[in-house]
């Protein structure tokens, strides 16, 4: 079985001790403005910042409210900073790292991740290919109080459950620049990386010896995008993020935007063969002259139309974040 959750929630944990049934899903956090998440989904992607306007640096947090209707709904938090030493010198060292947490009713998920990379790139401006790794800590926790079982008797133990485990994630990434005006032309971007190598099974026995399992697994992911600017400055930009989990379907997410120059707004829309369609939009403040120092605030919306029961509203994502080098 394959929902557009963040990770499984309580749904999946209701329905395997009560049927004892093997269940799969997508389990790390999904994003509507993914292109805001490149270092969390690849820790060698270069951000769309940079190839824009040649924003080597950031610091940004966001909170993600998704399935608004439903009680317990997933709900994930990140604070992330990024930065891209760019010193020309054939290989630019790329470093960062965010803290995520992921809650779904009684289940909760936090992780604490370093990253770093290296640009291979006599002009890292016009183009690089880029390698790049994360490492940390991961907690995982069910509060078993919280559970709605059907016998109370069901668990042998009723407190609460918790592994910490540690996590590494790897990435490649390529971009080059396109032609086009001599400070500024199209750019070709896209990369492949594992963000979870290492995983956990955390698991609950009843009194008959049966036993529930919930095992976080490898996601691969794939992305690429086109940055494509007209005479004025503005640009679009079209994307694809694609993911695959082992025993779940593939879930391909499309997006595109067009970021306004003069006013230093940008909109987007698009969709996922989940059966999700979402619209964002955001503003930058501050000057669109030299673009060295940036406020990006950022909202996305997403709705899902799928057929698994009852509607369970729309997703909430809020961005926020500083922006700033050349």
């Amino acid at each position: 079985m394959h929902l557009p959750c963040g990770q499984v929630g309580f749904f999946f944990i209701a329905l395997a001790i009560t049927f004892s049934t093997l269940l799969h899903a997508q389990q790390l956090p999904n994003f509507t403005q993914y292109r805001s998440y490149s270092s969390l989904n690849n820790p060698a992607a270069i951000s769309s910042n940079y190839m824009a306007f040649e924003q080597n640096g950031s610091i940004g947090t966001s909170y993600r409210v998704q399935w608004s209707d439903v009680i317990a709904a997933p709900r994930t938090f990140v604070l992330q900073g990024d930065y891209l030493m760019d010193n020309g010198g054939g290989t630019s060292l790329l470093f960062g790292g965010h803290v995520i947490n992921d809650q779904t009713g009684p289940l909760a998920t936090t992780g604490v991740y370093g990253k770093i990379g290296g640009v291979i790139s006599r002009k890292p401006e016009s183009g690089g290919f880029c390698v790049g790794l994360t490492a940390g800590a991961v907690q995982f926790g069910v509060k078993s109080k919280e559970l709605r079982l059907r016998d109370l008797d069901d668990l042998t133990a009723q407190q609460n459950l918790n592994s910490v485990y540690a996590d590494v994630g790897v990435g490649i990434f390529a971009y080059q620049r396109m032609g086009g005006k001599k400070t500024k032309g199209d750019f070709l971007y896209g990369g492949v990386s594992i963000p979870q190598i290492i995983g956990s099974t955390v698991s609950i026995v009843d009194d008959e010896g049966k036993e529930f399992s919930l095992k976080r697994n490898q996601h691969i992911y794939g992305n690429i995008g086109y940055l494509h600017y007209f005479w004025n400055d503005s640009f679009i930009e079209p994307s694809v993020w694609v993911k695959y989990v082992p025993n779940a379907p593939i879930n391909v997410d499309a997006n595109i935007r067009y970021f306004f120059d003069e006013s230093l707004l940008w909109i987007g829309a698009g969709g996922s063969s989940s059966k999700a369609a979402h619209i964002e939009f955001g503003v930058m403040l501050g000057d669109n002259t030299a673009y060295e120092n940036n406020l990006q605030i950022g909202y996305g919306y997403d709705y899902s139309f799928n057929s698994f029961g009852p509607s369970v509203g729309g997703t909430h994502e809020v961005n926020v974040a500083y922006v700033f080098g050349r």
